[in-house]
């Protein structure tokens, strides 16, 4: 795993609550990284290491910096230190480009039309990809972007520019929940985003089977979207979505209970209680143990360890990593079913 440290070159204000955190490239060598992956920035918060994953905004070879867009959760540590503390000229250690919420090199031919589902911040990644598929290919993209309001919308005004600059290519249909005076305009909806009134503008453009879809929003919007599109027999293939966070199921943890374990690291060890319902790195963390982890969602491989002992139940992943040697696990979606369990980072 690289780290680096780049500094802030700029910090744009997307909306009230959300901004651009615009890093300087590295002198000599650029960092390379593909539309839709994501940063992971690392803070130190009142003594404690934060490490936090999120989308590009930028595209590579389109954007000379490094784009990353936060929005304000509510009592979210990392994005309300970014919003309220961070500025201009900090630097701030990242790891290296992650993530497969990628466009497949069979979705870039011409024939297919790619739809992005977004809501919110759900929109980073989608930009990013967006960016890349108008300048470097010649796809059709439907952009289909929930907000509450016209004031809330991410990128608004480069949204605006891009539909003059490829007014046959790109086509962006707005839902509001509270729409304002303002927002009058064309493909705008009021209400959550509803798949059918989408699906009537797709297919008056193009076939439903020459669609590639890629969503980025709550788990409510995969869903909704995943089951219209089963409807209309959109392969399974063709729909990708970004995960940032596990699904968990109250039946997976029928026979998990809280555990202490231990926990080695460094030539060091350490004694954890893990409490039903939390994965060994969030006990870990807890416990102020500085273990390394990024999407915490069972994909990028950062927070694997070594089982020495005891039994391990993996909860929460469709699949488990290629990258996994037999007896290593994934502490993310970790959770001990014995008391003895020993865990070797």
């Amino acid at each position: 795993m690289i780290v680096y440290s780049l500094k802030i070159g700029s910090i744009r204000k997307e909306t009230d609550d959300a901004v651009t955190l615009s890093f300087k490239q590295p002198g000599l060598k650029k960092i390379k990284y593909q539309a839709g992956q994501y940063l992971t920035l690392i803070f130190r918060i009142n003594g404690r290491r934060y490490i936090r994953p999120y989308s590009f905004s930028s595209t590579f070879g389109i954007d000379s910096t490094l784009d990353v867009t936060i929005k304000r959760v509510p009592g979210g540590i990392v994005s309300n230190h970014i919003l309220d503390v961070v500025k201009e000229g900090d630097s701030v250690e990242v790891m290296e480009p992650m993530g497969d919420f990628i466009v497949p090199v069979a979705d870039k031919a011409a024939d297919k039309h790619l739809v992005l589902w977004g809501v919110g911040s759900g929109i980073t990644p989608l930009y990013s990809i967006l960016k890349d598929t108008l300048v470097n290919h010649s796809n059709k993209v439907t952009l289909i972007y929930g907000n509450r309001s016209h004031s809330t919308v991410i990128f608004k005004e480069a949204l605006e520019k891009l539909k003059k600059d490829y007014p046959d290519r790109f086509t962006c249909i707005e839902f509001h929940t509270r729409p304002e005076i303002d927002s009058a305009g064309t493909h705008i909806i009021e209400g959550r985003i509803q798949p059918s009134k989408a699906f009537e503008y797709i297919r008056s453009v193009s076939s439903i089977e020459h669609t590639s879809h890629f969503i980025c929003g709550p788990s409510g919007l995969k869903d909704s979207v995943k089951t219209a599109l089963a409807e209309t027999h959109v392969l399974s293939d063709n729909i990708y979505s970004e995960d940032f966070e596990i699904v968990k199921n109250e039946e997976d943890f029928k026979f998990i209970q809280t555990q202490s374990i231990r926990i080695r690291k460094d030539n060091e060890e350490f004694t954890v209680e893990v409490i039903k319902g939390k994965s060994i790195l969030e006990a870990g963390l807890d416990a102020l143990i500085e273990l390394n982890y990024s999407c915490q969602t069972g994909n990028c491989s950062v927070c694997k360890g070594r089982l020495i002992q005891g039994e391990i139940k993996t909860i929460g992943v469709k699949e488990i990593s290629k990258d996994l040697i037999e007896n290593e696990y994934l502490l993310c979606c970790s959770y001990p079913v014995t008391g003895d369990v020993v865990v070797e980072i």
